[in-house]
C-alpha cells in the first residue's frame, strides 16, 4: 500500500455471522490494526447472533474486541432484548431512515485516539426491501448537519440492489468520505476512489463461515432451493474469513487517498 505523508487509516469489517464471525473478529482483530497502523475501527453487527440480530451481550463483546463503532441493518430489532439497550449505546447505530418512533441513532460523531473526529452514517437501501424513509434524502440531510463538526464521514449502506449502491456513491462523491455497501455477504471487487474522492466499494463482504450458503448451512439452504418447503435454517461454522476494507482519508480535507479489500482466513477454521 501506497504509504501519505498524513493520512488516517479505518478498517471497516464485512457483516459480522455469527459465532464465527464473531470467532473471527476476537482472534484476527488486534493483528489487523496493529499491522496495518488503523485508527479506527467500525463493523456491521446486524448478524452476530445466530445470523440474525445482535444481542447487548454481544455488542458489549464486539466493542471490547476494539471496534469503535457498529452498525446494522434491517435485522437490528430480531432480538427483542435489543430494543430497551440500543437508546443508551450511542457506538450501536440503527439505519438513520428507520421511521422517527424507533429507539436508537442513525448516525453519530466519533472520536480517534489522536482527537480526529468520525461522522459514522448508517443506512437501509429501499429496493427488494422494506419501505424505508428516502435513503438519498436522509444522507444529504445527515450529510449536512455532520459537516458542521467534521468533514470526515463513513456511510454504510445496507442494500440489496448493487444498482442503488452504485447510485448511492455517485451521489455523495465529494460530500463524503467513504460509501461502503453490506448486506449481501459478498465482497465485491470494484473497491474505488470516485471522482471527487470519496472512497466507494458495493459491499465490503461477510466475516463468518465460507463454507455456505452466505452464513447459513449449505445443505438447509438447497433444500429449500430445491423443494421450495420450509427450511429451519442454521448458522456454518467451518472456514472462517475476516472480510472488509482498509479506507486511507486525508484527514484535513476529509477525501479517500486509497481503499483495499481485506480477506483474512481464520487459520483453525477448516
Amino acid at each position: 500500500m501506497v504509504e501519505y505523508s498524513k493520512r488516517l487509516r479505518i478498517l471497516f469489517i464485512g457483516d459480522i455471522f455469527g459465532e464465527a464471525g464473531r470467532k473471527a473478529v476476537s482472534s484476527l482483530l488486534p493483528n489487523l490494526v496493529r499491522e496495518n497502523e488503523v485508527d479506527f475501527v467500525i463493523a456491521n453487527c446486524e448478524n452476530a447472533a445466530g445470523g440474525k440480530g445482535v444481542t447487548p451481550k454481544l455488542v458489549e463483546f464486539l466493542l471490547n474486541c476494539g471496534i469503535n463503532v457498529l452498525t446494522s441493518g434491517n435485522h437490528i430489532w430480531d432480538r427483542k432484548e435489543i430494543i430497551p439497550y440500543i437508546g443508551n449505546q450511542p457506538r450501536l447505530l440503527r439505519p438513520a431512515n428507520f421511521p422517527r418512533s424507533t429507539p436508537g441513532n442513525g448516525y453519530g460523531v466519533f472520536e480517534t485516539a489522536l482527537g480526529y473526529k468520525i461522522g459514522v452514517i448508517n443506512l437501509c437501501g429501499n429496493l427488494f426491501m422494506d419501505s424505508y424513509d428516502h435513503p438519498f434524502f436522509t444522507a444529504s440531510d445527515l450529510v449536512e448537519q455532520i459537516s458542521k463538526q467534521t468533514n470526515i464521514v463513513i456511510v454504510d449502506f445496507h442494500a440489496e440492489a448493487t444498482s442503488e449502491k452504485i447510485a448511492m456513491g455517485w451521489y455523495l462523491d465529494g460530500k463524503v468520505s467513504a460509501v461502503v455497501g453490506t448486506h449481501t455477504h459478498v465482497q465485491t471487487a470494484d473497491e474505488r476512489i470516485l471522482a471527487n474522492g470519496t472512497a466507494y466499494i458495493t459491499d465490503i463482504g461477510m466475516t463468518g463461515p465460507m463454507n455456505s450458503v452466505i452464513g447459513m448451512n449449505k445443505e438447509k439452504v438447497i433444500t429449500r432451493f430445491l423443494t421450495l418447503m420450509p427450511q429451519k435454517f442454521e448458522p456454518a461454522r467451518e472456514d472462517i474469513w475476516l472480510h472488509g476494507v482498509i479506507i486511507d482519508l486525508d484527514p484535513d480535507s476529509g477525501k479517500g487517498l486509497a481503499i483495499r479489500r481485506v480477506a483474512v482466513p481464520l487459520g483453525d477454521s477448516h
